[in-house]
Formats: C-alpha cells, sequence, structure tokens
C-alpha cells in the first residue's frame, strides 16, 4: 500500500519516479515505463492521459542497444471500445518505424496541428503537473456537495471550497481522477472557467 504524506503528494519513488527528462514527469494511462523519444512525443502523451477515449497507452521498448531512437511506432493506444492502435508523433518519420506497411488501420501519424492547435496541450500539462496529487477526503466531499446544490461552480469559486489541502493542486486531481469537468479546449484553465461534476 502507498504511503502518503501530509500534504497529499505521493513520495519520490512511486508513480512518478524513473520517468524520462521531457516534462511534465507524471503520467496517468501510461502502461509500462514511461520513456519518450522526444518532447513532441509527450506532448501528445499529455494528450492521450486526458482522453476520455483513451484506456490505456504503452511506449515501445527502446533498441537493444539503448539508444534513445526506438524500433517501434511511439505508442500503442488501448481505447475504451477495445480497439488498438499504433501512433506517431509528427516529428518522426514513419519510415523508422519497423513493419508499419504491416500495420495497415492500426496505424497513425498524428499531425502537428492536432498537438498543438488550440489549448488542450498547454491546459493537458498545466493539470499534470498535478498527477501525483490525491485529494483529501473532506475536500473532495466538499467539492462535490457544492456541485450537487449549484449544479456548476466557476474555479475560483471551487478553490474556495478547499480546507485541507492545496486549492488548485486539488482541483487538478479531481480533474485528472474523473470527478470533475471543465473545457480544455475553449480557453486556458482560468477563475472563470465552469466546473461541473462527473456522474459514475
Amino acid at each position: 500500500m502507498r504511503s502518503f504524506d501530509q500534504s497529499g503528494a505521493i513520495p519520490a519513488g512511486t508513480s512518478s519516479a524513473n520517468k524520462s527528462t521531457f516534462h511534465p514527469l507524471t503520467t496517468l494511462k501510461c502502461d509500462g515505463p514511461a520513456v519518450f523519444r522526444s518532447q513532441t512525443a509527450r506532448d501528445l502523451a499529455c494528450l492521450l492521459d486526458i482522453d476520455k477515449a483513451v484506456l490505456s497507452w504503452r511506449c515501445q521498448p527502446l533498441g537493444q542497444d539503448g539508444r534513445t531512437e526506438q524500433r517501434g511506432p511511439d505508442f500503442l493506444v488501448n481505447h475504451v471500445d477495445g480497439t488498438r492502435r499504433y501512433l506517431d508523433a509528427p516529428d518522426r518519420k514513419a519510415s523508422k518505424a519497423i513493419s508499419v506497411d504491416r500495420l495497415d488501420n492500426d496505424y497513425l501519424q498524428i499531425s502537428h496541428d492536432e498537438i498543438y492547435n488550440g489549448f488542450r496541450l498547454q491546459n493537458a500539462r498545466d493539470l499534470l503537473r498535478y498527477g501525483a496529487w490525491r485529494t483529501s477526503l473532506g475536500d473532495r466531499v466538499r467539492i462535490l456537495a457544492a456541485l450537487d446544490e449549484h449544479g456548476i461552480l466557476t474555479l475560483a469559486e471551487c478553490l474556495g471550497a478547499i480546507q485541507e489541502s492545496r486549492p488548485v493542486a486539488a482541483i487538478a486531481s479531481l480533474i485528472l481522477s474523473g470527478f470533475l469537468e471543465v473545457d480544455l479546449d475553449d480557453a486556458l484553465l482560468g477563475p472563470e472557467t465552469m466546473v461541473r461534476r462527473i456522474r459514475p
């Protein structure tokens, strides 16, 4: 069982340990070691972590010689609907990924615009900074009760309800954990961002 300090953060040596030097360090849905070929690949993984259709993703293993150039596509992605797909980040030439021609419809190279256009990536990176945080039970109950009463609150109003934890970290953790929902595409997260409760 994992131990937690009083701040609610997971200590070093657990989920955020042994990650690559590409930021942010914490991942949510990575199945296996989080070893990235480039910052662009890491940025794509940020989007996979916040994609509701993605169940898990795996970084392809490094070559036996230990070099950073991977031998297969950047990611193998498992979707909630049971489908699987190999993905490459846009900074990689698909010809370098072995056996791509045999993957057929199960392979996709993501375009630069799909990653970097709009606000989603920056919002994902901002939230994932708090991916190792765990909100206290008391603060979680207070936020969910407030949303049950009002239906929708601004991010600033939610922050004001936090009593036991670091407010921004607590709200970010609840968003990443699937308790709360915000629009990640409309604008950068701010005090006026509307927050809704996600019901199971």
